[in-house]
């Protein structure tokens, strides 16, 4: 069957097999280039593997620090007819990636959430790694059953305190609009922070911990986004801020409990992923970046990130210190004065008109699609696939 990007909303509902891997593949190529990593970490857990950082961390771990992986997500399978999502094919292109380079790339696809998961994703780590050295948590889900009382909560994006007016734009016609949000009821929040919060990452410490698959000296990140004040209103100020704090509750607790090198929050750069591509008023700021800092040579999307991340701060003597509150810092050209200072000029021109001059919305595009494995080079889209299979790219 031939396969086209349907756009609904925020979301793309097919998945091109072939683009994926290549998309896959065309990471691999560029932490390859950029040469090995001296690491402790060879055996290493991803939770939330399938895309973006969790996807690139991955990726890092095997072809620059020389790692065997075990990654979980929730993905739908394809049939004759149906496209999986883009989550399925970017994993079994990596096992493809990860065979050939002779590494072990064991995926569960399973509701991380729950208990059984855990369950089951420590004993394939007795059987096939023995033990973890580092524990990467990258979920972005809106929905989450808590496996206590099996209780099911949705996260909100909505400001807190009061109404928040916006600056929003709509990505498929490129208009720029002002939007005025409701904010978040208390239970609404208590749901976000549920969802998006720490309380999950805790239970897989504990779970690993107590299946005795912790290495003595392990690490485990948890990957967030604290923003500039031009998202706070949508961000770090609503509900999705209380989340985010609760992660860094969350790090603390797992510090007390594991020794203090044992848990860090690492606050990266907003870059286009399906997640972000939901929020409100952060489509419009993510456009107006990529123009920015590509026009400084600061660009970076997620496996640019994620390689600095482990080539220049998780093991290196002369890392960058921590920040106050003990996290990571990779969001530091992305909040850099001379970012900011040009994007605080440009945000209040932003018009539907001075778009084009002051952002970059095919870009945005651009980046959107290739999550779906859409508008890679090298790729023939007119060509019949096979839905089900996914190629090994030379």
């Amino acid at each position: 069957m031939k396969i086209d990007p349907r756009i609904r909303g925020f979301i793309c509902t097919t998945a091109h097999p072939v683009g994926c891997a290549m998309n896959v593949h065309l990471q691999v190529q560029y932490v390859k280039k950029n040469g090995p990593i001296a690491s402790p970490a060879k055996r290493v857990l991803v939770l939330g593997c399938s895309t973006g950082y969790g996807l690139a961390s991955r990726i890092v771990s095997t072809f620059a620090c020389g790692a065997d992986t075990i990654g979980v997500s929730f993905e739908k399978e394809p049939t004759e007819t149906k496209t999986a999502t883009a989550g399925w094919y970017n994993n079994r292109a990596f096992e493809n990636e990860a065979k050939a380079a002779g590494k072990k790339a064991i995926t569960i696809d399973a509701d991380a959430f729950s208990f059984e998961t855990k369950a089951n994703v420590v004993a394939a780590i007795k059987e096939h790694l023995g033990q973890v050295d580092l524990v990467i948590y990258s979920m972005a889900a809106p929905v989450r059953t808590d496996p206590k009382t099996g209780v099911t909560y949705r996260s909100a994006i909505k400001p807190l305190g009061g109404k928040a007016k916006i600056k929003n734009l709509n990505t498929d016609k490129g208009e720029i609009f002002d939007a005025e949000m409701e904010p978040a009821t208390p239970e609404e929040t208590a749901a976000t922070v549920k969802v998006m919060g720490g309380e999950d990452w805790e239970l897989w410490i504990d779970a690993l911990a107590e299946g005795g698959v912790l290495a003595p000296n392990f690490l485990t990140l948890d990957y967030t986004y604290l923003g500039s004040e031009m998202t706070w209103p949508i961000y770090w100020k609503a509900t999705l801020g209380e989340a985010k704090k609760d992660v860094d509750r969350a790090a603390a607790a797992i510090r007390a409990k594991r020794g203090k090198a044992a848990a860090r929050v690492v606050a990266l750069k907003a870059v286009v992923t399906q997640a972000s591509a939901a929020i409100p008023l952060v489509t419009l700021y993510g456009a107006v970046l990529i123009k920015v800092m590509n026009e400084m040579s600061l660009g970076e999307g997620c496996i640019e990130q994620i390689d600095r991340l482990f080539r220049t701060r998780l093991w290196k003597a002369d890392a960058p210190p921590l920040d106050e509150d003990m996290r990571v810092r990779l969001d530091d050209w992305e909040l850099s004065d001379k970012v900011q200072t040009e994007m605080r000029r440009r945000w209040p021109l932003l018009t539907t008109e001075t778009l084009p001059e002051l952002g970059d919305l095919p870009g945005f595009r651009s980046e959107f699609l290739k999550l779906f494995g859409f508008g890679l080079a090298g790729v023939d889209y007119s060509a019949d696939v096979d839905p089900r299979i996914v190629p090994a790219i030379a």
